[in-house]
């Protein structure tokens, strides 16, 4: 039996991203290909896992990732 997920790197790893879905910056943690499949065909897809301002992570499509603009005063 194989596990239902593997790390994936990415390049915004550790870094301030927007998810366009939502609108919600946050540090990019981990993305994740993961089988989401709830029958015995498996269906895998790549999530982003972002840690949002109240310091609990969601997840979103990868493709809704997007680095975000750096607040005045804060490094890029």
């Amino acid at each position: 039996m194989t596990e239902g997920y593997e790390y994936v790197p990415h390049p915004l790893l550790r870094r301030r991203v927007r998810d366009v879905a939502s609108g919600i910056e946050g540090e990019l943690m981990a993305v994740v290909n993961e089988d989401v499949s709830t029958s015995v065909h498996p269906h895998w897809v790549e999530l982003a896992y972002i840690r949002g301002p109240s310091g609990r992570e969601f997840s979103t499509a990868v493709d809704n990732i997007e680095p975000a603009e750096p607040h005045p005063g804060q490094r890029p």
